[in-house]
């Protein structure tokens, strides 16, 4: 194996690990952000909201709800068939190997693009989520302080 084939290899395992890294932060997130909304309906829902809370408390629930949206899209399947799994279904066991022998530079240029497109997705969550987390803390502390 040539030093360029070693350094593609080690190339695309460092991609696919930041695919992997990326899509588990996500699903981390996306529990936290999950348990955020049950939590603040719950809570919303035995406690007497004033006017100002109830729209800072929704403009909250709003963005974590944007941000599970995007979340949700950073993890959704690309079935487009440009690259890996959806190719791969469509050829025989003799084209595999020829196509990962000769393409592995492109594999890692659309790998490369979906970990960007993934990681994307991912730092806008968090900003909402943030965000969002914000405003229901304004929101509790204006309930606590029944500001009117």
């Amino acid at each position: 194996m040539s030093a360029t084939d070693r350094n593609l290899s080690a190339a695309h395992a460092e991609v696919k690990a930041e695919i992997t890294r990326t899509d588990t932060k996500t699903a981390l997130l996306l529990a936290f952000v999950g348990a955020i909304l049950a939590g603040a309906w719950t809570i919303a829902r035995d406690v007497p909201l004033t006017a100002p809370a109830i729209v800072t408390g929704g403009a909250g629930l709003a963005l974590l709800v944007g941000a599970a949206g995007l979340l949700l899209r950073s993890v959704r399947p690309n079935l487009g068939g440009q690259h890996g799994f959806p190719l791969w279904a469509t050829l025989t066991a003799h084209e595999i190997g020829a196509a990962v022998a000769s393409d592995l530079a492109a594999d890692i240029a659309g790998l490369s693009r979906i970990a960007v497109a993934k990681f994307t997705c991912l730092r806008r969550a968090v900003d909402l989520t943030m965000t969002g987390g914000a405003l229901l803390i304004a929101a509790a502390l204006l309930t606590a302080g029944g500001a009117a």
